[in-house]
């Protein structure tokens, strides 16, 4: 008995199909699309379509959100991807090759964040019942704007214990 060759599946995804695929709502996907971020054709009666590959920067996009990656970031990395072609696995490694210093980055600062986050990470609250033993006297102020202590600085000399 013959078996029948299998359908080559269609070249293009309607949003509705990308938004079902990707798991990203239609709205998610026209803003991206409005960002740079996305590129789609137009049917016949004037709907967009996406070609398949874009079911993997949708998720590279997602991906990179998570791990908290700005978009004008995701912007530049996706326009170093091939548009005349699918991207290649290979394109993909070098993609995230030059992200890897950024990941580590962003690792350290969690890292950071999760064993300070008892403790004030010098916001200049004043809390009575924290910053007098991490801040006394306000001295992160000193220090610049931000949460000083989180983003990697020691904490600073009260002014009282300053030496020289």
């Amino acid at each position: 008995m013959p078996v029948a060759p299998l359908a080559k599946p269609c070249p293009w995804l309607s949003i509705g199909e990308l938004a079902r695929r990707s798991g990203v709502a239609a709205s998610a996907l026209r803003y991206y699309e409005s960002q740079g971020l996305l590129h789609s054709a137009r049917s016949a009666g004037g709907q967009r379509q996406y070609p398949r590959d874009a079911l993997r920067r949708v998720a590279f996009i997602r991906a990179a959100q998570i791990v908290g990656i700005s978009l004008d970031d995701i912007r530049g990395s996706l326009a170093a991807l091939p548009s005349q072609r699918t991207p290649t696995p290979r394109d993909w490694e070098a993609l995230s090759a030059d992200w890897l210093p950024r990941l580590q980055q962003r690792i350290d600062e969690l890292t950071r964040l999760r064993d300070r986050l008892g403790n004030c990470i010098g916001c200049g609250c004043l809390s009575l019942s924290q910053c007098a033993l991490y801040n006394p006297g306000d001295c992160a102020a000193s220090q610049g704007q931000g949460p000083r202590y989180l983003i990697g600085e020691p904490p600073a000399e009260p002014p009282d214990q300053k030496t020289g």
